[in-house]
This record gives C-alpha cells, structure tokens and sequence, in this order.
C-alpha cells in the first residue's frame, strides 16, 4: 500500500485539520472535531443545510460547506457514516432558528443516524427536516426506487437545496426543492479498479484488467455485470443507456450533467467521455443546459467515472445559477 499518510487511524481527523488550514477564508471548525462549518453559521434568518457522510469521497462531503451551499457538515471514518452525536452537532451549527434541512445519501448507517440526531434535536425543540438522495440507477429497481443509494446526484440536491435557503426559502420551501432536485436526477457509476481503504490495507474488491463493471457502488458495491473493458465513447454510450431510459429523459428536456472521476481518473479521460454523452444527448433532442466535469465524487483512488443527468426547469434552472462560494463549486451569478 503506496500512501501518503501517518498513521491510518488519524487519517481524517488529520485530513479535517489540514483542509481548515487551507479553506480558512470559506469553512471553520467546532467543538466536535468530526463536524465542519461555513465560517459565518448559523446565518441569520436562514434555513440551516447540513449534510454528511464517510470520508474517502473527498471533495464530498466537507468540499461543498460554503455561502449558499453547505452551512455544516458531519464527518464519518473511511465509507463510516458519521456519528448520530456528530449529525447532532452540526444541526446546532447550522441552526439560526429557522429550522434544518438535513440532505444526505441513501445508506444504512446514514438513515439510522440521522434518524437519533433528529430524536435528540426534537428533544430540544430543533426543527429538522430531511431529503434522502437515493439517485443510484443501477443499485435497486425502479419499482423500488426508495432502496436506492445516493451518489453524485447529492451535489446537485445541495447546490439546490442551499440557494433555495440562501434566497430566503421556508423549511418546507427548501425541503420541496431538494426533493425536486433529487426526484429529477439519475446516475451510474463506471469502475474500472478497487481501491485500498487505507485501515485495511489491501483492495476492499478487485477488478480484473481489462475489465470494468458497470453500475458499480462508490464503496465498490457489485454493479449491474462487469464486461471487457470498452472505449471512453463505448462506455459513454452505455452509461446514457442506464440513465436516460429509467427517468424516462427525453426529446426536448433541458439537463444538468455532472461528471466526476472516482479518484484516479484523470480529466484528460473525463473530457474525451463528456464530449461522447454530450453527443448522444443532443441527437437524442436533450439539451445540456450546464455540464459541471472533474472529482466531485470520488471513492479514493478508484478508477472509474460517474455519470449524473437531472431535468432541470426554471425554478432547478434559477437554484442551479445561484452564487456559491463552497469550497469545491465556486459559482458566479
């Protein structure tokens, strides 16, 4: 195992302390190492966003704290969902009085927590309301959407979320657009090698060279099959043929496309991919109303793509445009 690390055990509490070290202008610490704020929270008169999640994914989740995104976010071990104490906590970071929306991804560990970081914040009369990203296509059938995973379709879920909060949005305004957001986005991941969580020393799976699994997990969750390994256009093509059909996306939507890297996929890759699914959605009459490319979602050092499409209409088009000067997607009016 090649690193760069001291000891795993303290792998993110050091992680935490060098990124405030670097990101001091936008994001501060708190009493509860393992919870990261927006320097200016709780903001007046604001509906507080909270999100969290296990490390390894990075920028996700600290990466997107930020005027207009994140106000607090909750940090878990490697692929560990963070504590309930820690959703707790940041609750109260974020918390000016106008109530908390907590956005968060579709895992076991997640759902429980935050479900007793509620009980407790109800026990303090701390208003918590939650959307659960569940975007991940290829991990449940569509019948069964509510036992999806969520994947980088949380970004776009808090991108929306916060602007509806920082344009002066209710609890209830914020929660409603957040779950358009999510209820209007899809994604799949590409893998093409395991990655090492450090603690444990070897790969978590494997992958053989040559090839690739398709609809593969950003904890290396089993996807839909694993097949030879295909050319960037190939697999372009095959990740829209997941997506595109199960919204259903079609002639005449307008859609955000993200693309991220798992971690070691360089955005020489990320490019030659974009240009082939941008393709395809134009002769299939979808319109790319803005396309976002780089690591905003990535599993360590994992080899591989994800693809995220949501349809977008005025108000997603409005959310999506706000100003935000989170650490990770730094946006301009």
């Amino acid at each position: 195992m090649q690193k760069i690390i001291n000891n795993p055990d303290n792998l993110v509490d050091e992680m935490v302390e060098g990124f405030l070290l670097v990101h001091n202008n936008i994001v501060a610490g708190t009493d509860n190492p393992r919870v990261i704020k927006y320097k200016d929270a709780p903001v007046n008169d604001k509906v507080g966003i909270v999100t969290g999640g296990g490390s390894g994914h990075k920028p996700a989740f600290i990466g997107y704290a930020g005027e207009g995104m994140a106000d607090a976010v909750a940090i878990g071990e490697i692929f560990t969902s963070p504590s309930a104490n820690s959703f707790y906590d940041a609750f109260h970071a974020a918390d000016s009085g106008k109530g908390v929306a907590c956005l968060y991804g579709n895992f076991s560990g997640d759902v429980m927590n935050v479900k007793m970081a509620r009980e407790l914040a109800e026990e303090d009369q701390t208003n918590v309301k939650t959307v659960i990203a569940n975007d991940d296509v290829p991990s449940s059938p569509k019948n069964n959407r509510e036992n999806r995973r969520g994947s980088a379709g949380e970004i776009l879920m808090w991108k929306v979320g916060g602007a509806r909060a920082a344009l002066g949005g209710d609890l209830d305004e914020v929660i409603a657009s957040a779950q358009k957001a999510i209820d209007n986005t899809r994604s799949v991941g590409i893998g093409l090698s395991a990655c090492t969580i450090p603690s444990v020393g070897k790969p978590n799976f494997s992958i053989e060279p040559g090839k690739m699994e398709i609809g593969i997990g950003h904890h290396g969750e089993p996807g839909m099959e694993t097949v030879e390994l295909k050319t960037a256009d190939e697999i372009a093509s095959l990740s829209l043929d997941v997506i595109l059909p199960d919204y259903p996306f079609s002639k005449g939507d307008e859609v955000v496309a993200l693309i991220s890297g798992l971690g070691a996929t360089p955005l020489i890759e990320q490019y030659v991919y974009y240009r082939k699914v941008a393709e395809i959605l134009k002769s299939k009459g979808i319109s790319v109303y803005r396309s976002f490319v780089g690591n905003y979602f990535t599993s360590l050092e994992m080899k591989g793509v994800s693809l995220t499409l949501m349809k977008v209409d005025e108000e997603l088009k409005e959310l999506i445009d706000y100003p935000t000067d989170a650490v990770y997607f730094k946006q301009q009016s």
